[in-house]
């Protein structure tokens, strides 16, 4: 698949800092992805910003464990 290759050519120099950046973002008073896995618990994450707001935060981190299952299986 093209998105695969792609993903392949991304160094890892790249990820691994935007990962932490955007899983810490922003850094006060609390990062979003702690303030958001709160309301999931709670049962109020419920408003179409919070969801693309959690998934926008952890995309990065997504693609990089994708990235780095693809590198383990080759």
């Amino acid at each position: 698949m093209a998105a695969m290759s792609i993903l392949d050519n991304i160094p890892y120099a790249i990820f691994i800092p935007l990962a932490i950046f955007l899983l810490l973002a922003p850094f006060v008073p609390e990062p979003h992805v702690v303030e958001k896995f709160r309301m999931l618990k709670a049962g109020t994450l419920k408003r179409p910003l919070d969801i693309f707001d959690l998934c926008f935060h952890l995309l990065p981190s997504l693609l990089l464990c994708v990235k780095g299952i693809r590198d383990i299986l080759r």
